[in-house]
């Protein structure tokens, strides 16, 4: 079990570092050297596999067991130097003479080494056990052996070759990935003069562990900084978006909602009265009187702020409303909730203020209120239409209030 316990600690650790590459469904958003990779864990899964039984069954003198378990031992040796090398291809990808030739060479190992073991059945080429059950390698395996060494050889050296074309991170895994080579072909020559020793799965464990931490850990540090930058872009571009929205749906000079606004949420009411949603609200419109003689008289800054004290008066009455600019002297708030409920109190409340502004020269709103009827309104704009020709009618009332007290 001595020869077995090495096994067993490599296929775990394989297991655990290789975990989200495991058992990550998502394959159809991996690379194609991630694929790669992916397939090549699992033959070296399967080849640690092969090799704990070979120590158990020969412990336990299960002989047959033991020559079929071999067999498998050598064609999942081939499949993981195969894979190897189809990785390798995928993750350099530079697709070169040398690339194309190294895959066929990787296919033609592995077939021959698929056809040997079978013909081993009949022939012992690749290896046999005596009659006490003792492993002898045969001539074509210690051939298998330096074809295997001299591929490993290959694609280090290769991939050290290409290593000093790119630049950072990427250097560093290339060379990873040439060093995983370099150990195979040292473990490889060992398990040669060392045949019933674990050395080649000593070399797999090794080699797994580097490409792990200098390439795939890498990789996916690399990856999350780029998705984190591009997380990063995206939440400044929302929030310009949305910066850009809310300056586009405020009014620059007296802070609350735009015309923009206001036509955003006639098309959502709109939308509430098509649907026959139950719906409560009214709309209350506005207009400064005298907004032009103090334009013309005291100059544009002075009726700026004749707005905005309007304004002002217009949000502090209806402080649980939206209220919006819709022009330049006109403002309109619609009406919901408390305001709803208490609309006729403020109409009133406001058009006190009004008259007393007046008889004291002050601010001066005229002021128009409509309430939804779904009964006779099909849409926002009915509504609206009411308010406005009452907030004329006020506006002229107080024209009329005005004109009175400069004749008394």
């Amino acid at each position: 079990m001595s020869y077995s316990s090495y096994g067993i600690i490599a296929l775990l650790v394989y297991a655990i570092i290789n975990r989200n590459i495991l058992f990550d469904h998502d394959s159809g958003k991996a690379t194609p050297a991630q694929r790669s990779y992916r397939g090549l864990i699992l033959a070296i899964m399967s080849y640690l596999v092969t090799d704990i039984l070979w120590g158990v069954l020969d412990q336990m003198g299960l002989h047959t067991l033991l020559y079929a378990d071999t067999v498998v031992y050598y064609i999942a040796m081939a499949s993981s130097v195969l894979l190897w090398t189809r990785y390798v291809i995928a993750y350099l990808d530079e697709r070169d003479a040398f690339e194309r030739a190294l895959h066929w060479v990787g296919r033609c190992f592995f077939a021959s080494v698929l056809l040997v073991s079978l013909a081993n059945l009949r022939w012992p080429i690749l290896f046999w056990f005596d009659e006490q059950g003792a492993y002898h390698a045969a001539v074509l395996r210690y051939v298998f052996l330096i074809v295997q060494i001299v591929m490993f050889m290959l694609t280090a050296v290769y991939t050290l070759v290409v290593a000093r074309q790119p630049k950072g991170h990427e250097v560093l895994r290339h060379r990873a990935i040439g060093m995983f080579g370099i150990a195979m072909s040292a473990m490889v020559v060992a398990q040669y003069l060392y045949p019933l020793l674990p050395l080649y799965s000593a070399g797999l464990l090794l080699g797994g562990c580097v490409l792990h931490s200098f390439v795939m850990a890498d990789e996916r540090e690399e990856y999350l900084s780029t998705l984190e930058a591009a997380l990063k872009r995206e939440r400044e571009s929302k929030e310009q978006l949305e910066e850009a929205i809310r300056m586009a749906n405020t009014d620059p000079l007296t802070g609350v909602k735009s015309k923009r606004a206001f036509v955003g949420a006639e098309s959502s009411i709109d939308e509430l009265i098509t649907g026959k949603e139950p719906l409560e609200f009214a709309i209350a419109v506005f207009d400064l009187n005298d907004l032009k003689h103090i334009n013309d008289t005291l100059g544009h800054e002075q009726g700026d702020v004749y707005i905005i004290s309007a304004c002002r008066i217009i949000c502090d009455l209806y402080d649980h409303s939206p209220v919006f600019r819709t022009g330049g002297d006109e403002f309109a708030a619609i009406l919901e909730g408390r305001d709803y409920a208490s609309r006729k109190s403020l109409l009133a409340e406001l058009n006190k203020r009004m008259e007393a502004n007046q008889s004291k020269g002050g601010v001066v709103v005229a002021a128009g209120m409509a309430t939804y009827d779904p009964m006779q309104d099909d849409s926002f704009r009915s509504v609206f239409i009411r308010a406005d020709k009452r907030m004329y009618q006020r506006k002229h009332a107080l024209k009329n209030m005005a004109g009175a007290l400069r004749s008394s």
